[in-house]
């Protein structure tokens, strides 16, 4: 008999990350799910992953998950720390990272992501916390990779605001808007995984998350009609050398 191993949709998402990541890749990467999932990595299957926090930390090897892009740990463990402009002018913003990770409130069908407000821009309903670093990390990365719980919320069909853009209105827009990006090429959610179309750049349902309906995403989570791959696949469940080596990844202070 199979043993069925127990896992959050925080352990998914973060170990469905962790396996789009490759051995000498350069991962920008923040704090959450994305470190997690970059730590992991590291720690499985990449252990040449090179990790930069956008606080100016290159190569970094936290023994902990830092609480912040201002950890300490990070400092202490990284290969050399250079100032923000720096990772911005001489690394980001020429190409030379492989993989971005992003978080926002809102996505849409093209992958275009809001931080910034919800409802008008001058009156808005919510201020949010605003771009960052984001649009740079969505204009010039080689790959972005997405993480986003998913809702008819944070998934809609016209966001109010394009903090950073992922393909605009269609698979012409990023070469017109001059960006150095290849774009999104995954949005990892709590049910499922999408990925956006080769011609049309519209996200389409790849993989369900075990356990998870079709019907439920489509009908239920997401704010637009969503496409579904003709051959939908259901993600492979966590190992339990994954879980063993997530489990072990304790944040500071703990």
């Amino acid at each position: 008999m199979v043993e069925q191993l127990q896992y959050t949709s925080d352990e998914m998402m973060s170990i469905a990350a962790a396996r789009q990541l490759k051995d000498g890749q350069v991962c920008f990467i923040g704090i959450g799910l994305p470190s997690k999932a970059a730590n992991l990595a590291r720690r499985l299957h990449a252990p040449n992953l090179t990790m930069i926090y956008e606080s100016g930390t290159l190569g970094a090897k936290p023994t902990v998950l830092p609480l912040s892009i201002g950890d300490g740990e990070l400092a202490e463990t990284a290969d050399a720390v250079v100032s923000v402009p720096e990772i911005f002018n001489y690394l980001l913003q020429p190409g030379r990272i492989d993989v971005g990770f992003l978080g926002a409130a809102q996505i849409d069908k093209f992958a275009n992501l809001n931080s910034t407000v919800i409802g008008d821009y001058k009156t808005p309903k919510v201020r949010l916390p605003g771009a960052g670093g984001a649009p740079e990390i969505a204009g010039a990365c080689k790959d972005v990779i997405i993480m986003l719980r998913q809702s008819t919320k944070s998934f809609v069909d016209q966001i109010p605001f394009i903090t950073s853009v992922g393909y605009g209105s269609g698979a012409q827009d990023r070469a017109k808007l001059g960006l150095r990006g290849g774009g999104p090429s995954i949005v990892i959610t709590d049910l499922g995984i999408l990925e956006p179309d080769p011609f049309t750049k519209e996200l389409v349902l790849t993989q369900v998350h075990p356990n998870v309906e079709i019907a439920t995403v489509v009908k239920n989570k997401t704010g637009w009609d969503l496409r579904v791959a003709e051959e939908i696949k259901v993600t492979e469940p966590p190992s339990k050398e994954e879980l063993e080596a997530i489990r072990s990844l304790k944040s500071a202070g703990k």
